[in-house]
């Protein structure tokens, strides 16, 4: 009987792979596909972000299925679309779940996302022969942003309006097209239903079609050129006899439980917060949202929600000048912007952290703290000594990649000498450096001096340091054994069943 029940799924699946290339999917992309061996914690993310991605569709779908995308007032005196929302949460069985799901899940995202970005950006990941692989990853991440934009106005309560409202009328300070391209992107002179309608049409179909696209093209392109590692080491220049490289191991099962594991641990952090702290503190919904958007009412301080923070912080951190903020609107976009660029900016030869020069160590834990610290004043009120520090951040994040050819390789100048790429080279430097000392002198804040100027000088004595700027040579081989992972391996299930035992068990 069971060799009959065999040779039928046998037969099902000749069937199907004469007419679609499952088989072969799955060998290419999971049982035959080789990662490096020595994948650490930082390698979960990239799996987290598509359970995420999935969760946040299906929770869409099914809340569209009782949202209604109208802004104008119900016989109740409030917002069709903001009663749709309290519809949802009060009288849908199981309505609240799938909204805070949703909510939660959005600010899971970018957690998810930046964790991932982040490990790209200590081991090299978007180094050759992988730009294309990082340059989809960008693409998503702006996909990302502009998909959760849109969605942000669609509970229609006072951040939700208000924030829309500032945000699109920074478009209004771009010279000549600045105000029609304002009021092509609302489709009126204010955030009003019609700018409602098309959002929602956009957060739903059109930008979710774009990031499903990218997703796709990103993992095709990462599974064409093959997973970086901690070691930074390319596994497919060793191979034996049968062309399998020597420290790789097969996607599937090694990494497809490892996956599992980290989504039953992500499961269990996801839903202690959806069920005992949906709101994050204030943090993934603000208070004001609770109130519906009046067009008349304006809220005592207006932030984006936590993950736009630190692109607000700098923002407002760049003051106006000739008359017009749009230099504060092209820091924010050049912002993003210089993240896509990567590859062309890291001159160094070396991957990972593990073997990189202490300059660039230096400099990323400097921008590690820039981020996290624009992403905290963006979200409070502006004052002077805030803005003096976001104005200080800003500039070491600006410095941090712009500044890149010379704190990843402090020879990189020398090598250029004799030609015009030296000159320019050197003039950025220089003018980076004079930049710094102009704040030092400007700042009203002591303690932001202070710290401005130990940044300028050690970003001015980098080429001076070569003990500092050594780096340690990369192994040929990656540094764990694949009797540790077979190991390791077994570790994953045992955790696994046993987390998912008591998570069903206690949820």
């Amino acid at each position: 009987m069971a060799n009959q029940t065999n040779s039928k799924a046998k037969a099902l699946l000749d069937w199907t792979d004469a007419r679609f290339p499952l088989s072969k999917m799955w060998n290419e992309h999971l049982a035959q596909y080789y990662a490096p061996k020595n994948f650490n914690f930082w390698y979960y993310f990239g799996s987290l972000a598509l359970l995420v991605l999935v969760i946040q569709i299906v929770s869409g779908i099914f809340l569209t299925m009782n949202y209604k995308p109208d802004g104008n007032l119900n016989a109740y005196h409030l917002p069709a679309a903001f009663t749709a929302v309290e519809y949802i949460m009060r009288d849908v069985s199981g309505g609240w779940i799938i909204r805070y799901m949703h909510s939660t899940g959005a600010s899971f995202f970018f957690i998810v996302v930046y964790l991932h970005m982040f490990r790209g950006l200590i081991y090299g990941s978007y180094k050759k022969p992988r730009e294309l692989v990082w340059i989809f990853g960008s693409l998503i991440f702006l996909a990302l942003m502009a998909e959760a934009f849109m969605g942000y106005l669609l509970p229609w309560g006072q951040m939700s309006f208000w924030g829309a409202q500032v945000i699109i009328n920074l478009f209004s300070a771009i010279p000549v097209i600045g105000p029609d391209l304002s009021t092509w992107i609302r489709g009126d002179f204010n955030v009003s239903d019609v700018t409602l309608n098309r959002f929602f049409a956009l957060h739903v179909i059109a930008v979710p079609l774009v990031l499903l696209g990218l997703v796709v093209a990103h993992i095709i392109a990462l599974h064409e050129v093959g997973s970086n590692n901690p070691d930074g080491v390319e596994i497919k220049k060793l191979k034996d006899e049968n062309g399998v490289p020597l420290d790789g191991i097969p996607f599937h099962p090694y990494y497809t439980v490892k996956d599992i594991l980290g989504v039953v641990v992500f499961l269990i952090v996801f839903c202690s917060v959806l069920f005992f702290a949906p709101e994050g503190g204030g943090y993934f919904l603000e208070a004001p949202n609770f109130d519906a958007a009046n067009a008349l009412k304006t809220p005592p301080h207006i932030a984006p929600v936590w993950y736009f923070t630190p692109f607000y912080a700098i923002l407002r951190a760049i003051p106006s000048m000739a008359g017009t903020q749009v230099w504060g609107v092209i820091g924010m976009g050049a912002a993003v912007v210089l993240i896509a660029l990567l590859p062309w900016l890291d001159k160094s030869p070396v991957k990972s952290v593990r073997y990189r020069n202490n300059s660039f160590k230096v400099m990323l834990a400097l921008f590690v703290v820039s981020f996290i610290g624009l992403g905290i004043l963006g979200a409070l009120v502006a004052d002077d000594t805030r803005t003096a520090f976001a104005r200080a951040f800003s500039a070491f994040y600006f410095l941090f990649f712009i500044g890149m050819p010379l704190h990843t390789n402090p020879k990189w100048l020398a090598e250029k000498a004799g030609g015009i790429k030296y000159l320019i080279s050197l003039f950025v430097y220089a003018a980076l450096i004079i930049y710094n000392l102009y704040l030092v002198a400007v700042l009203p804040n002591n303690i932001v001096k202070a710290f401005v100027l130990a940044y300028t000088v050690f970003f001015a004595a980098i080429p001076f340091l070569n003990a500092f700027n050594s780096e340690k040579a990369t192994p040929e081989r990656v540094t764990m054994s694949t009797t540790k992972q077979k190991i390791m391996f077994f570790v994953y299930i045992g955790i696994t069943v046993i987390g998912a035992y008591l998570f069903a068990t206690n949820i």
